[in-house]
């Protein structure tokens, strides 16, 4: 999303989508203008073992990096193209339920608590709003913010944000864009690409072959279809007509986990 000619084939593939009848939600995130704006207001990010912790300082930041740049962006490339998509966060009509988020380690033989945070998890999705645009022709574009029943409001990991989504919609399809053709077996070796696991097949994999950036895509899958999603796949975004191809199963495209 950092490519202005790569959104653009993402947005003519979405387009196309939405010109066959299919009812598409796009969720994302901004990792890379997160990073930017904290780095511009000189907010230092604090990790605990690998985890960012979010001050409220740094998501009023982060919010507007989300909200106002990354999420603006995409609403206007979306309109220029003729479809009706509107801008939207977890908070909107209380679509997304947020709860705080810890991190947990073990130490010493004991469970420790670490508070990340305005950090959260998806606790509950309320789809009313995202159906009623749906319904009459708009195209949702979600960012990963969210609120919690006292207001609090959290930054949430956008893939496992848009795997509740997709599960709560019950999606057909619930298409992760990354930067790489699926998982591979072996990272350095493309054509070790594995095309179809079931559900069951994946827990084994985390560690040995699912690993880094990879961990919370496929966790999000995994969330998805037991949510109630119908199909999850992973899917290389830097190739943008992977997007129709999945969805139309013209030939194998990335990796698909089913039930």
């Amino acid at each position: 999303m950092l490519s202005e000619r790569l959104k653009q084939s993402v947005v003519q593939n979405i387009w196309r989508l939405h010109s066959e009848g299919y009812r598409v939600v796009l969720v994302h995130g901004g990792g890379p203008f997160i990073k930017k704006i904290l780095e511009l207001v000189e907010i230092e990010s604090e990790f605990i073992e690998g985890h960012r912790k979010t001050s409220a300082e740094a998501l009023r930041y982060i919010e507007m990096a989300l909200k106002g740049e990354v999420n603006g962006s995409l609403v206007n490339l979306l309109n220029k193209a003729g479809l009706r998509a509107v801008g939207l966060s977890g908070k909107d009509g209380r679509m997304v339920t947020a709860r705080k988020r810890y991190h947990l380690s073990q130490q010493d033989g004991r469970e420790v608590k670490h508070d990340l945070g305005q950090v959260g998890d998806v606790k509950a999705v309320d789809t009313s709003l995202l159906n009623t645009l749906l319904d009459n022709d708009y195209l949702p574009v979600v960012t990963c913010i969210a609120s919690d029943e006292a207001g609090n409001d959290y930054n949430i990991n956008a893939d496992m944000f848009a795997g509740s989504l997709a599960g709560a919609l019950k999606a057909a399809h619930y298409l992760v864009l990354t930067d790489v053709d699926g998982l591979l077996r072996d990272i350095d070796d493309p054509s070790s690409i594995i095309r179809k696991l079931k559900l069951e097949e994946l827990e084994p994999l985390f560690g040995p072959v699912i690993k880094g950036g990879m961990i919370p895509k496929l966790e999000s899958c995994a969330l998805a279809l037991r949510q109630g999603a119908r199909s999850a796949r992973i899917i290389n975004g830097t190739k943008p007509e992977s997007i129709f191809e999945a969805v139309n199963k013209e030939k194998l495209t990335g990796t698909e986990i089913c039930l």
